[in-house]
């Protein structure tokens, strides 16, 4: 399988035009693309900075012609979850005429869309993205040639994968931020590189505090980690 992960921007697509207009960014979460119909069904994660970008987004969002339906499963805060029905993509249209797959969940932001699409050989990847270029605008960020038993195993070891992105995402801003500083100047390393007081210094509060920061991230991290070995099918 050739791997290709590609930054587009399509001119039919209500999520890319979405934060084009808005400060919004969309996660796919899950998604089944249905030829026949000519539409995709995806379940997003909506974000943005602060609730009114937010509310006024998913107008906008609503109001695209290209999407058939949009149902609200939750929303917290700056963040929603989406049940979406979008009409078939130009881009889309190419993939499925190339007997192409999407390969991983995509990401949208700032009027463009990073996806990971697969295809059988190198000269159906160059067909496909001559055939791109007539409608989207996109960059070609990696394209690789992939171990498909590798990808089995990615696809086996998701809900490991969401486990560890959970515990990332349950950090503060302040226990992130002091983890990749302590990890960054070697404070984990043996010797260390820095110090818990000179760590504290960078961040201008005591060392109980960032000691504090420290181990709250690391049990954060740690705990999910501990849960996606539990999870993982083929973990040594």
């Amino acid at each position: 399988m050739i791997d290709v992960i590609l930054d587009v921007r399509q001119y039919d697509c209500p999520f890319v035009e979405t934060t084009d207009e808005h400060p919004l960014s969309f996660s796919a979460s899950h998604w089944e693309y249905d030829p026949g119909a000519a539409r995709t069904e995806v379940r997003m994660v909506a974000e943005a900075p602060e609730s009114g970008a937010l509310t006024a987004g998913l107008r906008t969002l609503r109001d695209h012609p290209c999407l058939r339906s949009c149902e609200l499963v939750s929303k917290r805060g700056t963040q929603a979850e989406l049940d979406t029905v979008v009409d078939e993509t130009a881009a889309m249209a190419v993939v499925q005429a190339h007997d192409g797959y999407i390969t991983a969940p995509f990401y949208v932001e700032d009027g463009s869309e990073l996806w990971h699409v697969g295809f059988d050989d190198d000269a159906t990847v160059d067909e496909a993205l001559v055939a791109l270029e007539a409608e989207n605008d996109f960059v070609v960020e990696s394209r690789e040639e992939v171990d498909e038993a590798a990808v089995g195993g990615v696809i086996r070891n998701a809900d490991a994968a969401s486990a560890l992105l959970d515990g990332c995402r349950a950090l503060t801003d302040v226990e992130r931020a002091t983890l990749e500083t302590a990890v960054a100047e070697g404070y984990f390393d043996t010797p260390r590189g820095i110090t818990l007081g000179e760590l504290a210094d960078e961040f201008g509060v005591s060392k109980p505090a960032v000691s504090k920061n420290l181990r709250r991230g690391q049990r954060k991290l740690l705990e999910r980690a501990v849960d996606a070995i539990g999870d993982m099918d083929d973990f040594p």
